[in-house]
């Protein structure tokens, strides 16, 4: 099982790492990983040298020769001045390289999330992926920072391993045991008691810890949740307050906290036996090669600069070996994260291949045949619409909530995957769809009514104007205003603000999901005779509620719950006083 795990993982590892590595910006960040590998090779010999003087200066100061103590210093300082000027740019040189890779990683996630808006589909489409915010943010850069670090870490170590064996094996020399009469003469004991000993540790550090990375996996889960409820309840405030839903807002937030606690609790009571465990290890380390090499150097045949210089060598052997036990929590935190983007990355790529099984083409026409909408396990919501509408006449969409309304607009906007049929509609550039509730997002007013596109500079006269027919002459000097403008202004004042935007663009066919639902029925019938007057050749699709909105349309679709529809003509005098069957 554990093989299979481990098989597992350096596969998912893989997936995240070739990309950066093979893409176009690969010789660069080979180069900047050379350029580390190398000063870390320099900074291997430098430390081989310090060991080296150890064993020098020692014993200087064991034959009292003060003639040869300074010029040992002068080598110290040499030594450990080249020692700080690599490990500098080693550390500098590889925090470069994370900003590229993670910059890189970052780009790449982004452009997948949003591609092809696969953002939606992951939500339409019942994903499991929490949180995605999170792992873009935060779970690349843990990646490419941990990566880079136990990954240059560990190739330290295995030089630091591969120079200082052959010192310590060459300073512990041989160790004899009484055995069967004889003598068993073991060379190189100190390394073989390193070996053994890190073997050792290494395995129980694992016994004992693998458990953390299924619990840091649960632990990023828990913590995103509840920030992500905190984000909701700052973003819904005002709806929260005017419902006095304090409590049940602080039961669900203690709630997800406490999830957090419980997983946290599990994670200290395993990290204390882990802690335990590695001081344990670290602390009888220091003693151990002193018992070892003691017999040796009580026997006065060998300087206490070789006693220094041992034991530094065989500390440097041992922190080779045990790089495992020492760098566990943060393996096992690596692990979980690449467990996390790799979920991430295959449900994004599950979602971006949800296609559509409709076939669009394009005319100065809506026109639908055979046109079927089901819910994504399935369910149709709609069958067989069958619908022609010339340019220039109006149509209102009916219906009780949930037969579908929104969700017809969303299969006609293209973003909802789970139809079939043929569709027919103008060419996207004509065509302007309006949600119930307008996404404003940060940045200054003018940003805001020319969202998404970019906003010039010279169109304020222009602005004043379109807020002034719209009822918002208020906002006339807040253009170059940066706010929070959807939690500032009200839903009926966004509403208005998304009929700027109308005038702004100019559409040809304007679609609007119950886009006047906050206003009042005479600002709403002026409004619609504000598009009539403005835009007098467009074509306006509407879904809403309120009868008044009748008047403004020739056509009617009634969509029923059981997925069938009535599509006809809408007679002004009768219907003038008849619900439109919400």
């Amino acid at each position: 099982m554990q093989i299979g795990f481990i098989k597992k993982s350096s596969k998912n590892f893989w997936l995240l790492f070739k990309g950066y590595w093979q893409s176009d910006d690969k010789w660069k960040a080979r180069g900047l990983l050379s350029a580390v590998i190398l000063l870390n090779l320099v900074s291997v010999f430098l430390m081989l040298e310090m060991t080296s003087w150890f064993n020098e200066f020692y014993t200087i100061l064991q034959n009292y020769s003060y003639h040869l103590f300074w010029q040992s210093i002068s080598k110290f300082t040499i030594l450990a001045l080249l020692l700080i000027f690599f490990a500098v740019y080693a550390f500098y040189l590889q925090q470069i390289l994370q900003i590229k890779w993670r910059t890189w990683m970052t780009k790449q996630y982004l452009d997948q999330w949003l591609n092809d808006q696969t953002y939606y589909k992951l939500q339409t489409n019942n994903s499991d992926t929490d949180n995605p915010d999170q792992r873009i943010q935060e779970d690349i850069n843990l990646f490419v920072s941990l990566t880079l670090s136990l990954g240059i870490g560990l190739f330290k170590q295995f030089l630091v391993l591969v120079s200082f064996i052959a010192m310590l094996w060459q300073l512990s020399g041989s160790f004899s045991i009484p055995f069967n009469n004889g003598t068993l003469v073991i060379p190189g004991f100190m390394v073989w008691a390193t070996l053994v000993y890190s073997i050792i540790g290494t395995f129980i550090t694992h016994k004992i810890g693998h458990q953390l990375i299924g619990l840091n996996f649960n632990q990023q889960k828990y913590e995103a949740n509840f920030r992500f409820s905190l984000v909701r309840l700052r973003e819904n405030s005002e709806s929260i307050a005017f419902y006095r839903g304090e409590t049940p807002e602080k039961d669900n937030l203690k709630t997800r906290f406490i999830s957090v606690i419980l997983n946290f609790r599990q994670i200290i009571a395993r990290q204390k036996i882990l802690t335990g465990i590695t001081v344990s290890y670290a602390q009888i380390a220091i003693i151990l090669p002193i018992l070892i090499a003691a017999p040796r150097y009580f026997a006065e045949t060998l300087s206490i600069g070789w006693l220094i210089q041992t034991l530094t060598a065989f500390g440097k052997v041992q922190d080779a070996l045990s790089y495992i036990v020492t760098s566990y929590t943060d393996i096992a935190q690596w692990s979980s994260v690449i467990r996390r983007l790799n979920t991430f990355a295959i449900h994004m790529k599950n979602a971006d291949e949800i296609r559509s099984a409709i076939q669009t083409s394009t005319g100065n026409v809506l026109k639908t045949q055979n046109l079927t909408i089901s819910l994504p396990k399935g369910q149709p919501i709609l069958k067989d619409l069958n619908m022609d509408l010339p340019a220039g006449e109006n149509l209102i969409i009916t219906g009780f909530s949930g037969c579908g309304k929104s969700t017809l607009l969303r299969t006609l906007a293209g973003i909802w995957p789970f139809a079939s049929g043929k569709i027919t509609l103008p060419a996207q550039q004509n065509i302007l769809f309006l949600p119930q509730k307008p996404y404003l997002p940060l940045g200054t007013l003018r940003q805001t009514l020319y969202y998404p596109q970019a906003a010039p500079t010279m169109d304020t006269k222009n602005l004043v104007e379109l807020l002034h027919l719209c009822k918002l002459d208020k906002l006339a000097n807040q253009l170059e205003n940066t706010n929070d403008w959807s939690r500032i202004l009200s839903l009926g004042e966004q509403q208005r603000l998304a009929f700027v935007r109308i005038l702004l663009k100019k559409p040809t066919w304007i679609f609007l999901d119950e886009a006047t639902s906050a206003l009042d029925e005479d600002t709403e019938a002026y409004m619609y005779t504000l598009l009539k007057k403005e835009l007098p050749h467009a074509t306006i699709i509407s879904v809403g509620h309120h009868m008044t909105l009748l008047s403004h349309h020739k056509y009617r679709l009634k969509l029923n719950n059981n997925g069938s529809y009535l599509f006809s003509p809408l007679n002004a005098i009768p219907h003038m006083n008849s619900s439109p069957d919400c």
